[in-house]
């Protein structure tokens, strides 16, 4: 009777855990996930008073800036050529279709009307609630907005900045309680989401700051606080079940977790040394910046150019991925010509190819010498990115009719041979000038 006993508790005890981690999203949440997958294209915005120095998001921490020195930066933020309807415009034009918003990053400044924090927006000259305009904006003209929040802060006394990576310069003496700051980041979201309509997701940063280092190139998950990281999932869903979350701490994704990000890399690539988790069957985002920094800076003008964009773009699409492209807006509230060139010029690359990108997937093979994959139901888009001379061979070819092949930029019939799973066709089309990626479809 007592190893019964026993059993059963052990049972109970299996089930509980199950529970405490298991994550099933509901029917709204997968519409969203496939909303988001055929998207594909979104626009990231850093911005805050970490703009006004010029030198970036980590200004903070790069100069081992105190608190109470950087909360003098509030005095300063009177963006006088803010524009919502022209930001969420300019993004519509460039064709994509979500916007990313910084809404509080590691600095712990908040960009909205917080009831939890002095070190916000209405405390500025400017005295007005960016979320709350970029949300009105983002509704009426038919774009979802999703919020970016940092989980680490380098300001306030309850965050674990005794254990944190980063922040160790931001003179703070105080140890207070970490359970304060759960609850704290915790209200914060929940303003955000019963305060703003609907949010399409939330962008999580800074899990990373308490991880061991050797834990980020290990499988493992450990951090050295305990980050009630469910709770806050839970949180979310509970207040709209539809709002994806991802969380950019370059590992496994975590339960309650419905899109996987990968910093400044493709997925499965990692050129730049944050992207070593495996890819997930989640939907996948590269984010990705137009030069080096994410937040506005004076001095970098490492622009990627418009070949270079192109390219992020579609090798992104061609491994199933959106792309997240970056701005980091001037202190003013204006963005520079140097981002809404590029923008412009992708946003008219998409009117005609879009077709190419919008409502894909990967292709059936990973990326080749020569380019990638995307397709539809019906349609296997071949893209050129790379000078190719000769022939295209797609090995294991998944159809054994085609109906016809031919170039997306002018309809030309291309001459092609399928035989055993293998698909042969001779090209000598070279990337344009005003064109990157020579594309073929093929209608299966």
């Amino acid at each position: 009777m007592k190893k019964l006993f026993v059993s059963i508790c052990l049972i109970f005890l299996c089930f509980s855990l199950f529970a405490q981690v298991s994550y099933t999203p509901t029917a709204a949440n997968l519409k969203a996930r496939q909303w988001f997958e055929d998207a594909r294209f979104g626009l990231f915005i850093h911005w805050g008073v970490f703009s006004i120095p010029g030198d970036g998001e980590w200004v903070m921490n790069n100069r081992n800036i105190t608190v109470e020195n950087y909360t003098r930066l509030e005095k300063f933020f009177n963006p006088i050529d803010f524009n919502a309807a022209q930001w969420v415009s300019d993004a519509k034009k460039a064709g994509m279709k979500y916007i990313t918003l910084i809404t509080r990053h590691h600095d712990g400044f908040s960009l909205w009307d917080t009831k939890y924090s002095d070190f916000n927006v209405m405390h500025t000259p400017y005295k007005k609630d960016i979320v709350k305009m970029m949300a009105e904006e983002c509704h009426k003209q038919g774009i979802k907005l999703f919020l970016y929040y940092s989980l680490l802060d380098w300001r306030r006394d309850d965050y674990a900045y005794w254990t944190g990576r980063t922040g160790q310069g931001s003179g703070r003496t105080t140890k207070g309680k970490w359970e304060d700051y759960i609850q704290f980041m915790k209200n914060q979201l929940t303003e955000l989401l019963t305060n703003y309509g609907e949010i399409g997701g939330i962008w999580f940063d800074g899990y990373w700051d308490q991880m061991p280092v050797e834990s980020l190139t290990r499988k493992d998950t450990d951090v050295k606080q305990d980050w009630h990281i469910r709770e806050i999932y839970d949180l979310i869903h509970r207040l709209q079940p539809q709002c994806l979350i991802g969380n950019n701490h370059h590992k496994t994704p975590i339960p309650g977790e419905d899109f996987q990000m990968f910093e400044q890399d493709v997925p499965g690539e990692n050129s730049g040394g944050l992207s070593f988790q495996k890819t997930s069957k989640l939907p996948l985002e590269t984010c990705a910046t137009i030069n080096g920094v994410w937040g506005f800076s004076l001095t970098d003008t490492s622009y990627k150019s418009d070949q270079e964009l192109i390219q992020l773009l579609v090798k992104s699409a061609g491994a199933n991925a959106n792309l997240l492209l970056n701005i980091g807006p001037m202190p003013n509230g204006e963005i520079q010509p140097e981002f809404t060139d590029r923008l412009t010029w992708m946003g008219n690359w998409l009117k005609k190819y879009g077709e190419s990108i919008y409502n894909t997937s990967g292709g059936y093979l990973p990326k080749q010498s020569w380019g990638v994959l995307t397709q539809t139901k019906s349609k296997i888009y071949v893209h050129i990115l790379y000078k190719h001379d000769g022939t295209i061979e797609l090995k294991n070819f998944p159809m054994e009719k085609i109906k016809k092949v031919y170039s997306l930029e002018d309809g030309k019939t291309i001459n092609y041979k399928l035989q055993n799973k293998k698909l042969d066709f001779s090209t000598d089309l070279q990337p344009f000038s005003d064109n990157p990626d020579r594309i073929i479809v093929i209608e299966i």
